[in-house]
């Protein structure tokens, strides 16, 4: 019996996602992202900020995010079907998927990407505030 081939598109999103290891997995893979704005309107540069955060702690340096102004290539948007902005298009890894608004959701924005599988930063040390325990009235201390 004879290999089959891959086809070349799957093939060529592989060789894409590929680890530097070779490896596929998950965590490792590269990110590329793609966000359409129409100039710097304060709800663009919202979407800019929370999924540069989101990136930043999920994804540690493994992500490309490529800004795009649609008042200075309106053409772009035919490309990714961009009906509303700002829009979020994650390009690699596959599927391609598209989150619309100021992602200021963080857990929709990670819900969105896929993100949820992934490993989150460890959490920030304790701060020494104590919380306060409300009680009721009549009871000793």
């Amino acid at each position: 019996m004879v290999p089959r081939k891959k086809p070349q598109r799957l093939a060529a999103l592989e060789d894409a996602a590929r680890n530097a290891d070779g490896s596929l997995g998950v965590d490792a893979e590269r990110w590329e992202l793609r966000l359409y704005v129409a100039g710097k309107t304060p709800r663009c540069l919202e979407a800019f900020k929370s999924l540069k955060e989101i990136c930043e702690a999920r994804l540690e340096g493994r992500y490309s995010i490529e800004v795009v102004d649609l008042l200075e290539n309106p053409t772009l948007a035919e490309g990714d079907q961009i009906l509303a902005i700002p829009t979020l298009v994650r390009k690699l890894p596959p599927p391609m998927k598209k989150i619309i608004g100021d992602l200021s959701n963080t857990e929709r924005v990670l819900v969105g990407l896929n993100l949820t599988s992934l490993p989150k930063p460890p959490a920030a040390k304790p701060s020494a505030a104590k919380l306060a325990v409300a009680k009721p009235a009549g009871t000793p201390s």
